[in-house]
């Protein structure tokens, strides 16, 4: 019996998928947007060695900040706002796991990497984002071959009430969840979770959970034709917290603002960020992981 011919079943985690690396965000103001993560919690910790692209981190968080002029990711910035160009999921091994994504018919991301930075592999995602596979997570890391820490800056500053990554939103056309979910479920083994179970204060949509368990991501369509702009981006990241009053607290003294109105407002459940720099905003969502 040839197993070559049999239709084995696919592994529940076929990546090794193992939460979110990072997430970068294109700009053409890195100042501004700095001042918001810095308010937010995160902290400077490192930069680029050849590009002007700034690492910044809580806890176990990292955002990246490219603001490289030659990067078409950042060039491709709309009305100068911050986008999400990318995030980067740890998995057991990046050249596998990008060669199964090509070959179910990902399209490959170019690298930009220069002579003795690390190549790392990739596919586009929605609106030009990419998604990046990096299993350089340990002791010896893709941030030790690529950045150059700042002096004096603690490289681990712990996060604000003990937050960590939820996820993320990402929008979508209009009716196309399908089309999306069916991505997701066979790109990296996501799994769908049922309607009647939702989190947070924005639970429009359509929630998927990685197969590590590690994480969620959202699927927003438009509210109806007359919204339906036909873009389709990452919109926004999602931040845990296992005590939504107490993060919001101690953001507000930072100087955070939350939506709080009649239809959206802080509670146990969650929180929403106001939109800054035309663009940017973070979710809180209770959780007790």
């Amino acid at each position: 019996m040839s197993i070559d011919r049999e239709a084995l079943p696919e592994q529940p985690n076929p990546l090794g998928l193992d939460g979110i690396e990072f997430v970068e965000y294109a700009t053409l103001r890195p100042q501004a947007l700095g001042q918001v993560l810095e308010a937010m919690g995160f902290r400077p910790v490192a930069r680029h060695r050849s590009r002007e692209v700034m690492l910044y981190r809580q806890g176990g968080m990292n955002l990246v900040v490219n603001a490289h002029p030659d990067d078409a990711r950042a060039s491709a910035t709309e009305g100068g706002h911050p986008v999400i160009s990318a995030v980067a999921f740890r998995v057991r091994d990046a050249r596998l796991a990008h060669a199964r994504c090509i070959e179910l018919g990902a399209w490959e991301a170019p690298s930009h990497a220069q002579a003795m930075e690390l190549n790392i592999p990739g596919i586009h995602g929605p609106g030009g984002s990419h998604f990046f596979f990096v299993d350089r997570t340990g002791d010896f890391s893709v941030y030790d071959i690529d950045f150059v820490p700042i002096p004096t800056v603690d490289p681990r500053p712990p996060a604000v009430a003990g937050t960590g990554f939820f996820g993320v939103v990402q929008y979508i056309g209009l009716s196309r969840s399908v089309e999306w979910m069916a991505f997701y479920e066979r790109m990296f083994g996501f799994s769908e979770i049922p309607d009647d179970q939702r989190f947070g204060v924005m639970p429009a949509g359509k929630l998927m959970q990685s197969p590590c368990g590690g994480f969620m991501w959202q699927l927003i369509e438009p509210a109806g034709l007359d919204d339906d702009d036909g873009r389709e981006t990452l919109q926004r990241v999602g931040i845990a917290a296992p005590d939504v009053s107490a993060a919001v607290t101690a953001l507000r003294t930072r100087g955070v603002q939350f939506v709080d109105s009649a239809h959206l407002h802080p509670d146990d459940r969650g929180a929403l960020t106001l939109t800054q720099l035309g663009s940017v905003a973070f979710e809180l969502v209770h959780t007790d992981r």
